[in-house]
């Protein structure tokens, strides 16, 4: 005769109870049955109370509480402020780690604590169903915008899967919720040879511009077409002037609560090397020659950079001299904030002729540069550290330094408006 068949994982037999009243004291029942529990194996459970009701309940509740317990202490029972909170601490020893950017718990932190919380955070885990998370969502895109909306989404599919990953639930709510809706994107626009020019006027004119060095570093981000963080975030150490190359490792980032800090690009393909236009090797060399004679000499009130005497002054002692401080520093000399420098060239641009241009404009104005020097696209993607174009491509061709037709090709385009307003 074939035996009982188990239980499955997770489940219960039939709940019996019986009045267990001792006597001199209050009434009291107890409930027991057979439970089998995530290791497989089969144990009798038991609980009290002053009704049958009562003790049947507290042995479910205790059954419940036991589902779902395959590691740590997330249950379908968690509440998933509670579960959220373990997930944001995952992601906070990553960052120690080196693993995840400190960027993006602060984000996550934030939007948590002001939309995901509110909405999810007293539910157990296994109320948090498709449909709730749906209509969270779409409240927090009509209040706040679907970026917000976005990003509470890939937060709450992060706590899920951190509570499926512990058995505590079998499948993610995100899962099935509707796309969230982004706008087109803009078509890319780049600055003509001609427009930098006049741009670059435009920022040598302007008192504000000139005492911000905005024209540097302008031409510097044409010069590498890096972004406005990765641009403020390289330091001396970082450029080799007689190979005419200069470093891209770093990007600046604030966290609240933090000053600025350096943290290393994100991605494999943001670690590059960057062959210079002889323009741009001409800047840093007079920047070099500049900042060290501005922090080793006792110098008279000056109105403009043209007082400086820099004859004489040895660029390579210069450059050694400056190690371990920013190409291009902020008013106190360390770390420039991208926040308010992309304001300084919001407040710079001015007239309505330059009003759509913002710092990533360099960037998309040096890769157009270059792709009309017919440069292909895997030696564009170097010099920007974008994505692998194919695996091909990435798996063959080394990154290690970009190809010098580049830095040829924008010092030909751009090197004579350079020259002009220097």
């Amino acid at each position: 005769m074939a035996g009982r068949p188990p239980l499955s994982i997770g489940t219960y037999g039939k709940i019996r109870t019986r009045d267990v009243t001792k006597p001199g004291q209050g009434k009291t029942y107890r409930s027991w049955s057979r439970y089998r529990g995530a290791d497989g194996v089969t144990r009798q459970y038991s609980a009290t109370g002053t009704t049958e009701s009562k003790a049947e309940r507290a042995l479910k509740s205790k059954f419940a509480g036991m589902a779902g317990l395959g590691s740590g202490g997330i249950t379908p029972e968690t509440r998933f402020a509670v579960a959220a909170g373990e997930w944001i601490e995952e992601m906070a020893a990553a960052v120690v780690a080196g693993e995840r950017s400190p960027t993006t718990e602060s984000t996550y932190r934030g939007i948590l604590a002001r939309h995901v919380l509110p909405a999810l955070g007293e539910l157990r885990l296994r109320e948090i169903t498709t449909g709730r998370v749906d209509a969270m969502l779409g409240a927090v895109a009509k209040n706040a915008g679907n970026p917000t909306a976005k990003s509470s989404r890939t937060i709450i599919s992060g706590v899920l899967g951190y509570a499926a990953r512990r058995d505590a639930v079998t499948s993610k709510a995100t899962r099935d919720t509707r796309a969230i809706p982004t706008k087109p994107k803009k078509t890319p626009r780049a600055l003509t040879p001609e427009e930098c020019s006049r741009w670059l006027g435009l920022l040598a004119s302007d008192e504000l511009a000139v005492e911000r060095e905005l024209m540097d570093l302008t031409t510097f981000m044409l010069a590498v077409g890096c972004r406005i963080g990765e641009a403020i975030a390289v330091q001396w150490e970082d450029v080799d002037l007689d190979k005419g190359v200069v470093r891209i490792d770093w990007t600046v980032s604030r966290v609240k609560g933090r000053p600025l800090f350096r943290k290393k690009v994100k991605s494999t393909a943001g670690f590059r090397t960057v062959v210079l236009p002889e323009f741009a090797t001409e800047l840093l060399r007079s920047r070099a020659a500049e900042l060290y004679v501005v922090d080793t000499a006792v110098l008279p009130a000056q109105d403009g950079h043209e007082e400086l005497d820099l004859s004489g002054v040895d660029v390579a002692t210069a450059v050694t001299h400056l190690k371990g401080t920013p190409v291009f520093p902020g008013p106190n000399g360390g770390l420039r904030d991208p926040s308010n420098t992309s304001r300084d060239f919001r407040d710079a641009r001015g007239s309505e002729e330059f009003e759509w241009v913002t710092s990533h404009v360099f960037r998309k104005t040096a890769a157009t540069i270059m792709d009309d020097a017919g440069l292909t696209a895997r030696q564009i993607a170097n010099v920007l550290g974008h994505a692998r174009p194919s695996m091909t491509q990435d798996v063959y061709m080394s990154r290690t330094a970009t190809d010098p037709r580049a830095a040829s090709a924008l010092h030909g385009a751009l090197g004579k408006a350079y020259s002009m307003h220097k």
